[in-house]
Order: structure tokens, then C-alpha cells, then sequence
């Protein structure tokens, strides 16, 4: 581990990262450390238990929020998003399933359509972002795709779809999808740090999010100032390690809904990787993966189920956690 920490710290130094880094072996954190700064005007450090936004980190937990109401009777993999929005957003086909919105296999078109040619800090929300509170608001800019393809067609990442997820779990339940998974996810789960928190009135302990690895400027006009299903949560490194231990141990979802979620649906050769419903998944062993990369956010965490290792990364910048979760894949074989 003296090896590790080592590397760890050289790679932190020569890319100016800024996050925190943890290895966890079965229950213990074998390794875990914080660099650089949450808030950068106050010269205010991370620390190992500062709360990151974890981008596309938080459709795992959707995806279990759905499947939690899908155990209660609420929903199956069966329901179409049509029986649940109603007039709204029209142009989703009518045969779209829960099913195919959690394997990203829906064809609905993308508000956010990662496909397009766009570098990850440009402005590119349809509507201004103090507008997107609720879950409720984002259907405005969610409307107005068509079709991509047929559901069910194919495997295409959809950050809309997500959204529909969590408007669909909102409306068959009466209560905000922010509570849902407070109640469904991070409860049972013993996850007290996460939550959807709101940029514009960030409490203490929670890093900013940055642009470049230096400089003042902050992410808080290019993402919604509060995320849904698709982004947005903050987090902490021993949370995730909570996630995971929860998850694997049916404390969430059952077991049986559990081997499910990580039943490979796609192959996803442009990532190297497959997807199940709400996680990514290793190429070619059991290793599951949660992964997030916005606009001064990025983050993965990595599983490997069978020897029970975990790695995580948060950063509070763009790109910065890619360097050190490449090498930690490397050493871990993850």
C-alpha cells in the first residue's frame, strides 16, 4: 500500500488534482487521502469527507429507486412511460418501457445528447438553468426530441431518459423524486452525506465545482441549480463505499433484483464496456462501475464484486479524476 500511496501522490502532483482518492479492501478503507481545494477563493481544502457532485453517478441510484417501487408494486419493468406522462412529451413512442429507459435501449431523443459535438465545458442546457429545481421543470426541456430509433433497437446513453425515470417515479408515487431516494436508496443504505443539493446555496463541507485546474470559475452556470435522475447528487467517498457494500448485500433491492441490474443488456464496445440497468459493467468479469463526468465534475467508482475491492475518485473539476482511476485499474485489476 506504501507503493500505492506513493504513485497515487505522484499522479495527484503531476496533474494538479484536486478530489479524493479511496481504496477499500472488503469492509476496511485501505487507502484514502484528499488533494487540492473545495473552494478555491477561501483557499479551503478537501478532506476525506468532503460531499462532490457525482454527475451520471446518481443513475445507479435511480435505477434502483425504480426497482425499489417495482418490488413495492408500483411499477414493472413493463410500464410504458406513456401510461404514466400522459400528454406530456409527446414525442416518446408509446411502446417505451421502463425496461428499455433503465438499459438506455429506449431510442427516445436526448436533451442532453452526448453524441453531439461538444466539449464538456460548454453551455449547453436548452433552458436557463435557476429554472431546473424540481423534477417537474425539466419537462420543458426535455421536450421537443424525436425518436432517435425504434425502442428496444439498440443501446444509445440518454441522459432524457433518466429524467423520464424519475418524472415516472414521481408522479406513481405523489412524492419528490429527491425524497424517493432519500427514502428507497440512501436510508436503507446508510448513506448520510448524499443528497440533491442545490448549487446556488451549497452548505459548508461541499466542494465547488471548477472549470480548469486552476482558476476561479465555476460550474454553477452550466448545470441545473438542482439535479434529477440522470445527475446532480453530491457524495462522499465512504458513502460510496456504503452503496456498494448495501447493494451486494440486498439491503436496497433483493438479491434477485440485484443479479438483474447487473445482468449485462448491451455490449457497449466504444466504452469497452457493458451496461445492465443503471450500472456499467466490465467488458469481460464481474466488476460493476458508476461513472460521472460534467462540467467541473468528475467521478467512477469501481467494484469488483468477487474479491470485494473498491476504487473511488471524486473530483471537483472536469477531467481530473480520469488519471488516477486509469492507474488504479491498472494496479487493482479492475
Amino acid at each position: 500500500m506504501e507503493g500505492w500511496a506513493d504513485s497515487i501522490d505522484r499522479i495527484a502532483a503531476e496533474t494538479q488534482f484536486s478530489g479524493v482518492v479511496r481504496v477499500d479492501a472488503g469492509d476496511d478503507a485501505a487507502f484514502e487521502r484528499a488533494y487540492g481545494l473545495a473552494e478555491r477563493a477561501w483557499g479551503i481544502p478537501n478532506t476525506v469527507d468532503t460531499r462532490f457532485a457525482i454527475a451520471s453517478g446518481v443513475k445507479g441510484l435511480t435505477a434502483l429507486t425504480v426497482v425499489s417501487l417495482i418490488e413495492a408494486g408500483r411499477l414493472d419493468l413493463t410500464t410504458t412511460a406513456r401510461s404514466v406522462l400522459g400528454r406530456d412529451l409527446p414525442l416518446i413512442a408509446d411502446d417505451v418501457t421502463v425496461e428499455q429507459l433503465l438499459a438506455h435501449r429506449s431510442g427516445i431523443g436526448d436533451y442532453l445528447d452526448e453524441d453531439a459535438e461538444y466539449e464538456i465545458e460548454d453551455y449547453v442546457m436548452p433552458v436557463p438553468v435557476h429554472e431546473l429545481r424540481t423534477t417537474e421543470e425539466y419537462v420543458r426541456a426535455l421536450d421537443g426530441y424525436p425518436q432517435k430509433f425504434a425502442p428496444g433497437e439498440q443501446f444509445s446513453y440518454c441522459n432524457g431518459g433518466y429524467v423520464v425515470l424519475a418524472l415516472i417515479a414521481e408522479r406513481v408515487t405523489g412524492t419528490p423524486f429527491h425524497e424517493l431516494v432519500e427514502q428507497h436508496v440512501c436510508a436503507p443504505a446508510g448513506m448520510p452525506d448524499t443528497a440533491f443539493l442545490q448549487s446556488d446555496e451549497l452548505p459548508g463541507r461541499v466542494a465547488a465545482g471548477y472549470l480548469a485546474t486552476d482558476g476561479l470559475t465555476t460550474n454553477v452556470l452550466h448545470l441545473p441549480v438542482r439535479g434529477t435522475g440522470d445527475g446532480g447528487i453530491y457524495s462522499t467517498a465512504a458513502d460510496v463505499h456504503a452503496l456498494w457494500r448495501a447493494l451486494f448485500a440486498g439491503r436496497i433491492v433483493s438479491e434477485q433484483w440485484v443479479a438483474e441490474m447487473v445482468r449485462p443488456r448491451s455490449d457497449v464496445p466504444s466504452e469497452s464496456k457493458r451496461y445492465g440497468l443503471g450500472f456499467w459493467l466490465h467488458e469481460s468479469n464481474d466488476t460493476v462501475m458508476l461513472e460521472g463526468f460534467d462540467a467541473g465534475v468528475s467521478f467512477k467508482t469501481v467494484h469488483d464484486r468477487v474479491r470485494r475491492i473498491t476504487h473511488t475518485v471524486l473530483a471537483n473539476t472536469s477531467r481530473g479524476a480520469w488519471p488516477i482511476t486509469r492507474h488504479l485499474d491498472e494496479q487493482l485489476g479492475t
